[in-house]
């Protein structure tokens, strides 16, 4: 599974690089706070929402720590999509949040 640092992130957002973020974190962990442009599909339901996503395109996927992203790529890869985790999750964010 390909990864990517909150760091190496945000600094692709600060130099405006089009990403694909998806926060699969619960309601209540996002109203806290997200990434900037991220889309919310919790975990739960990213199943039931897979047809929203593009295959043609490559997503960024974002939790609390990195574990559940983490399952979430393994999902999305399994159904041929272009994933990459958010190694250390929002605990490792530094970047604002929206």
């Amino acid at each position: 599974m390909k990864q990517m640092t909150a760091k190496e992130v945000e600094k692709l957002l600060h130099d405006k690089k089009p990403l694909n973020i998806v926060d699969v974190r619960e309601v209540d962990e996002v109203a806290a706070g997200k990434i900037p442009g991220a889309v919310h599909i919790p975990i739960g339901l990213l199943e039931f929402r897979i047809h929203e996503l593009d295959k043609s395109k490559e997503y960024i996927m974002v939790c609390r720590s990195g574990g559940r992203s983490g399952r979430a790529c393994q999902l999305l890869d399994s159904h041929g999509y272009n994933i990459i985790n958010m190694a250390g999750g929002m605990l490792a964010w530094e970047g604002t949040t929206e």
